[in-house]
């Protein structure tokens, strides 16, 4: 029997499963060639710890890999219903505290500095400890996120004429403003918000290509759409992103607020230095500020930093019997 060993935690109420022990390390000298020999080679593993019986449709994950660069610390793959994604927010802060508290990932600095390999680049994280020595809050610099498409006009069907924003923020995403489609952005809603969110997805798929400036093939492809509405008092904004295959973060996702920095300083909202708080549909929140600017190919972009927290839920052990039927796992969606 194959036996799996994860430690699982939330970042702002978004599940992650990190695999510790029993996941054959993927090959590859980049972390996007450990992506591709993942997937060809061990998906009946993500899908049998990502669905059910051992999860659900909305679970999350990541494999921890040896780095592929000189100074890096550790490498990441991360994954879900769908397959593996190319970069996640929860996940770095979630993997950051999970590693830290669990000896995964050494330090004894007072705030450690955790350099991370993940398939969209490099992302540096730091933690803040408590006086106990355990993580308190993590913060990180994404990739480079920018504007790539503002104001494109979409035919969704059964809606009609959708605006959307197309900004990359370790993914592509499709940003809609809900308010334009009477769509309020809470638990109430969480089934209309799926079924809005693959709508549009599909559209944006079906009528525009999506190119990364630096001709990455691997990144061209839209990952998620992200409705956002306004904020009350100290709260900028809302961000509910639908993603993978009809996934609900329950955070306001690390990403996704990456590449609403890049929208925002594009639009000339956001100053350099200047942090906003954004919530979730739980109303947890991560803050996020533009650090630097940057380019990526030809395109204007932003180094962004994003702030959060994670909390551990549990320790496990799993079995992968291979007289079981179901071991490759289910998902109902």
């Amino acid at each position: 029997m194959n036996r799996i060993r994860t430690i699982d935690a939330h970042t702002a109420g978004e599940p992650l499963r990190v695999i510790v022990e029993g996941f054959p390390e993927p090959a590859g000298s980049t972390i996007l060639e450990k992506r591709r020999h993942a997937r060809e080679h061990h998906d009946n593993l993500r899908k049998a710890l990502m669905w059910e019986p051992r999860g659900h449709a909305d679970m999350y994950g990541c494999l921890l890999t040896e780095p592929v660069t000189d100074d890096g610390d550790v490498g990441v793959l991360f994954m879900h219903n769908e397959g593996f994604s190319t970069m996640c927010g929860h996940g770095i802060i979630g993997l950051v505290k999970v590693g830290l508290d669990h000896g995964l990932l050494t330090s004894n600095a007072s705030e450690p500095v955790i350099r991370i390999d993940t398939p969209a680049g490099r992302v540096t994280a730091t933690a803040t400890r408590r006086p106990d020595g355990r993580v308190n809050s993590v913060s990180f610099l994404n990739v480079p996120s920018f504007l790539l498409e503002r104001d494109l006009a979409i035919r969704v069907e059964g809606i009609g004429d959708v605006m959307c924003d197309i900004a990359f923020g370790g993914a592509f995403y499709a940003y809609v403003d809900a308010r334009s489609l009477e769509l309020p952005l809470g638990p109430a809603t969480h089934s209309r918000i799926i079924d809005t969110g693959r709508r549009v997805k599909q559209a944006v798929m079906a009528q525009y290509t999506i190119e990364h400036p630096d001709g990455d093939a691997d990144l061209n492809f839209l990952y998620g759409t992200i409705f956002v509405q306004p904020g009350v008092g100290a709260v900028h904004s809302r961000n509910v992103c639908v993603f993978a295959e009809g996934e609900v973060d329950r955070s306001p996702t690390g990403t996704g607020v990456s590449g609403r920095a890049a929208i925002q300083h594009a639009r000339g909202e956001l100053p350099l230095g200047e942090t906003i708080t954004i919530e979730s549909i739980l109303a947890t929140s991560f803050d996020v500020c533009v650090e630097e600017v940057t380019r990526v190919g030809a395109l204007p972009a932003i180094v962004p930093r994003v702030t959060g927290r994670a909390h551990v839920t549990g320790h496990h052990e799993f079995v992968i019997d291979p007289d079981d039927e179901l071991r490759d796992g289910f998902i109902l969606r």
